[in-house]
């Protein structure tokens, strides 16, 4: 039986930055239109967190039942099914309840705002489970990070923003590409960790596809080009120039993956990657809310 710690480290809570951030970015978009609302915004991170845990559980029984961590010999944080802790269904159980929880949250959102989100919301809860879930998980073909960008940044933004302004403005969709690259940074390093691995249990990730060299390069792009696109929207929310403040995070990942570190070595990167997209979120936010 899985203790109630390894069922939070079942969780993984290095990738939920990948959740909290976006909607913390979309919330600082409407702030600054002078549209922030606390409590729409509470609502949307309960989306967003549930949907994170809920794929992440998802991931967890979907390789588990296919023996991808057992076939691969993978290297990264503990998996409740593959390592035999928790039973499969459990597991399974436990990502529908976060996705019903998410489903609760959004039709919520849906009743304050606009009842299109129910068909997002409809896709976003498909995309979790299909990531590696169903008879083509398309996690195993190289758009994990398609995937990533889509949810966790241009959803989810832009969505935060819409539920409290009640419309979408040309600054949230813009915003929505820093907090989209950094998620799928987080993703590239899980994925570059496992290049070796995941060929082996059919797993065609992008680094598969790409190859360790160009992988590598990828990440830097993932966590510099976020800065590039912050300091060009200062010409409209100047304070966004904050972000150069959470640049040096991008030193001891880059050091790292830049100096050829594999396997087990590449797990402490994804911890600095959060950490990463949590001060850059924090002073993007801040700036967007803010006016000259």
């Amino acid at each position: 039986m899985a203790t109630a710690r390894q069922w939070i480290a079942g969780t993984r809570p290095r990738t939920l930055p990948a959740a909290i951030v976006p909607v913390m970015i979309g919330s600082g978009v409407a702030a600054g239109y002078g549209g922030f609302s606390p409590g729409r915004g509470a609502i949307a991170l309960i989306v967003a967190l549930s949907l994170q845990v809920g794929v992440n559980y998802s991931n967890d029984y979907s390789d588990g039942i296919r023996d991808t961590d057992a076939v691969s010999k993978r290297v990264g944080p503990m998996r409740l099914v593959g390592s035999g802790l928790a039973a499969p269904r459990h597991v399974m159980l436990a990502a529908f309840a976060c996705f019903a929880v998410a489903g609760a949250a959004g039709l919520a959102l849906a009743a304050l705002t606009s009842w299109w989100l129910v068909p997002v919301g409809v896709c976003c809860v498909l995309g979790a489970w299909c990531y590696t879930g169903g008879p083509r998980p398309y996690g195993y073909m190289g758009l994990g990070e398609v995937a990533v960008f889509v949810f966790f940044g241009v959803v989810a933004v832009t969505g935060a923003a819409f539920v409290e302004m009640r419309h979408v403005t040309w600054l949230g969709l813009l915003a929505s590409v820093p907090a989209g690259l950094l998620s799928c940074g987080l993703l590239m390093i899980n994925n570059l960790r496992d290049i070796k691995s995941d060929p082996l249990s059919g797993k065609r990730t992008l680094a598969v596809r790409i190859g360790d060299r160009r992988s590598r390069t990828v990440y830097a792009l993932l966590v510099l080009v976020p800065f590039v696109l912050a300091v060009a929207l200062a010409f409209a929310r100047p304070y966004t120039l904050l972000t150069l403040l959470a640049l040096p995070f991008t030193g001891p990942p880059l050091r790292t993956v830049r100096g050829g570190a594999t396997g087990p070595a590449l797990i402490t990167v994804l911890g600095q990657t959060s950490r990463l997209q949590i001060a850059f979120g924090l002073a993007f936010t801040i700036g967007l809310a803010l006016h000259a």
